[in-house]
């Protein structure tokens, strides 16, 4: 606690990326006398150790299954090129989106893909090809229509946060919305997420689910931000519901899809790339018409169309620890959409429909590796030799980091549908740094009379580039005294502060979450509450001192010091398209920062509200209660009426 009040204190020195100045609270102010520190301690250590206490006799193993993985720790062409997502500087704006790595702790005969033959080389050193022991792409029946008491479970209950009013009547429609294959792969990962209470363990299958049969912690350690990777499935249904033509189709339909804003028309021809958007709706007819005449369709932002999209991002943004964005991308047959470039996302491809080939190439210069912008377009003879060059099929999966260059082109007379996920944007040490390094100079400028001391009168005559070359002993002695200076800034950084101002921002910058259906039940939205006989029923469940809580998943919520004050940044009101709102946030009073530090610390615990660390009961049960009714707890049972 006594970190968060630190660091609201040295975010008032300066100005940290994107920061909001809090907005004048209503509603009352406790003011009651805080306990002495050391007493607030004890209790606080009391109570974490019997948390603690409950967690090793119920979840022996967790620990350590979850800590298998380990993470690697201005655009002059077109910024959201084939297998690019939405930039800040271009599309994030409208609707692009671009989540700390952990292993469900899941026997492999529990897996949907059966366990995979030893990984095997490509000629090439810098791309990986993992073929799955699948069985051939098959047939599958038709859908069979969402029966009343499964579509929560299908879904993950994505249906339980209120969606924009464009998407809710549009699912009204003849979209596909709603209705997975009951027998696809996907189908039976999204039912089995339902079934895991931690968010966490649900983002790791997740992901373990969507790179199988490869093995996420060989992932992280030896791929990640290092090498393309191709891993071939051989299961043509292995994405089925996740997007297609006929949803692709239906969005054109039934909500407001603009060119330019939300759908891009492109073709590339020639070595000339064209951008066809015309002005306004993309009506049906307009988007299918560019198609015949040999366009790729680019749906920005399908997350805020399409359910499931929606519901796949929310899970794996958790995974990552930044946002995750997509792009959906429809090329016509015979056809490619974008020139060769680079873009400065973590890419994951995930070919839904039809054939492309797709050739990959390695950063050409070191300045290009990890990139942190996108790159113009090139020409053919800007590239050397593909380290990767293969034709995708339906159920692959490619991965490339940022600054490798890639194209894709449709051969054959087929189509092509893919998603690109996309995350890992300017999430760098360096971005992390040019946060942390202002502030710090601020600070030893505050506090250390050295950093105050003036330059020597006459630096000018031997610093500088025309004196570069110069032996003077005063030009060593400068240098010397920099880099003293510089190094003495590590104790003078609040490296915290700037990291609670990342979270913050990651935390705005992420999809509302989805419920599963025991996170519905046991939250605010399973209460029975209702209209009925012209007056509201089942009103009066209230939290007492015995009800058991835990934050209702585990990166929904972040407590920030700002200002001299601590605010809670949440997520489940935001919106599906990227920064349709302001960030949403509570302030949390200083008598209640240990209790409110104990939930967000201890899940996926449950804690009873008589044990959190405040001074008094009204303190612990109005903490409660308003995070509750914010959607942000859950009780262990139902709440009875009173």
């Amino acid at each position: 606690m006594d970190g968060l009040r630190a660091s609201a204190g040295l975010v008032r020195r300066g100005r940290l990326r994107r920061r909001r100045q809090p907005q004048p609270h209503s509603g009352s102010v406790l003011t009651l006398p805080l306990r002495p520190r050391k007493i607030r301690r004890q209790l606080r250590r009391s109570v974490v150790s019997r948390v603690a206490a409950r967690r090793a006799q119920t979840l022996p193993s967790e620990d350590s299954e979850d800590s298998r993985v380990e993470s690697a720790v201005d655009d002059a062409g077109d910024p959201l090129s084939d297998g690019a997502a939405a930039t800040p500087d271009a599309r994030r704006e409208s609707c692009g989106r671009l989540g700390p790595s952990e292993s469900l702790a899941a026997p492999p005969a529990a897996r949907t893909v059966q366990t995979p033959r030893a990984l095997a080389e490509v000629q090439s050193p810098a791309a990986r090809l993992v073929e799955a022991q699948t069985p051939p792409a098959r047939l599958l029946p038709a859908p069979v229509p969402a029966r009343a008491g499964e579509t929560s479970a299908l879904l993950c209950n994505a249906q339980n946060l209120a969606a924009p009013a464009s998407v809710a009547q549009g699912a009204q429609g003849d979209s596909a919305e709603g209705e997975l294959p009951w027998d696809s792969p996907l189908q039976r990962v999204l039912a089995e997420l339902n079934r895991i209470p931690n968010s966490r363990r649900r983002a790791a299958r997740l992901f373990e689910w969507l790179i199988t049969p490869m093995p996420p912690e060989h992932f992280y350690r030896r791929l990640w931000e290092r090498e393309a990777v191709l891993v071939r499935r051989q299961d043509h249904a292995y994405y089925q519901g996740l997007f297609s033509t006929a949803d692709m189709d239906a969005i054109l339909r039934h909500e407001d899809v603009q060119f330019g804003q939300h759908l891009d028309a492109a073709r590339y021809i020639d070595g000339r790339r064209e951008t066809l958007n015309p002005p306004g709706r993309a009506l049906p007819a307009a988007a299918w018409s560019l198609y015949q005449a040999g366009c790729s369709l680019r749906l920005l932002c399908p997350q805020a169309f399409s359910t499931t999209v929606w519901q796949f991002l929310a899970v794996l943004q958790e995974q990552f620890g930044s946002m995750a964005g997509s792009n959906i991308y429809l090329t016509p047959p015979n056809s490619q959409g974008f020139a060769p470039h680079y873009d400065d996302i973590e890419a994951f491809v995930l070919q839904l429909e039809g054939r492309k080939h797709w050739r990959v190439y390695r950063p050409r210069v070191a300045a290009e590796e990890l990139a942190l912008t996108s790159s113009p377009n090139f020409s053919q003879e800007d590239l050397g030799e593909p380290v990767l060059q293969t034709v995708l099929e339906p159920g692959d999966l490619l991965y490339f980091p940022r600054g490798f260059i890639h194209q894709a082109e449709c051969q054959d007379g087929v189509h092509s549908l893919h998603l690109t996920l996309s995350t890992y944007q300017r999430n760098t040490w360096g971005d992390f740094l040019e946060a942390v390094l202002p502030l710090a100079i601020q600070a030893a400028m505050e506090e250390n009379v050295e950093f105050r001391r003036g330059l020597p009168r006459d630096f000018m005559d031997y610093m500088g580039a025309q004196h570069s070359d110069s032996k003077d002993p005063r030009r060593t002695a400068f240098m010397e005294k920099v880099r003293v200076l510089v190094a003495r800034l590590g104790h003078f950084a609040p490296v915290d502060a700037v990291a609670d101002q990342r979270a913050k921002d990651f935390i705005h910058d992420s999809l509302p979450p989805v419920l599963t259906d025991k996170e519905r039940a046991l939250s605010v939205h399973g209460l029975p509450i209702r209209w009925e006989a012209g007056e509201p029923v089942n009103v009066g469940a209230q939290l007492t001192t015995e009800t058991e809580v835990h934050m209702l998943q585990g990166g929904i919520a972040r407590l920030v010091g700002e200002g001299g004050h601590l605010f809670l940044y949440y997520t489940v009101e935001n919106s599906r398209i990227y920064h349709l709102e302001e960030a949403k946030y509570l302030e949390i009073y200083p008598q209640q920062a240990d209790a409110m530090e104990l939930l967000l610390r201890s899940y996926p615990e449950f804690v009873r509200v008589g044990d959190l660390p405040c001074d008094t009961v009204e303190d612990q049960l109005s903490l409660a209660t308003m995070l509750y009714d914010k959607g942000l707890l859950i009780t262990k049972v139902p709440l009875t009426l009173n």
